[in-house]
């Protein structure tokens, strides 16, 4: 079990997907390529706030051994999350 911000969850690793979990629900996931390329990250609307998705962006920057980039389109939230400014 880890813990983040006093969310306690677990972590599931699979080709190019990690996804956050606990006993109730998914807490957020993330889809990439060996690129790390991110097709798509995603948290849970009452997770949201507590450094998960840049959680899940460190760990596909740990296995592959490159600074993650969004695939396009990216959404508003995205930018924010990836610093892009239009």
């Amino acid at each position: 079990m880890n813990k983040l911000n006093n969310l306690d969850y677990d972590i599931d690793l699979a080709d190019g997907v990690i996804t956050f979990k606990n006993s109730n629900t998914t807490l957020g996931f993330v889809r990439y390529n060996e690129g790390a390329e991110v097709e798509y990250i995603f948290v849970n609307p009452m997770f949201r706030r507590n450094g998960l998705a840049k959680k899940l962006l460190e760990i596909v920057e740990e296995k592959t051994k490159i600074k993650p980039t969004p695939q396009d389109p990216i959404s508003p939230l995205g930018e924010k999350l990836f610093n892009i400014s239009n």
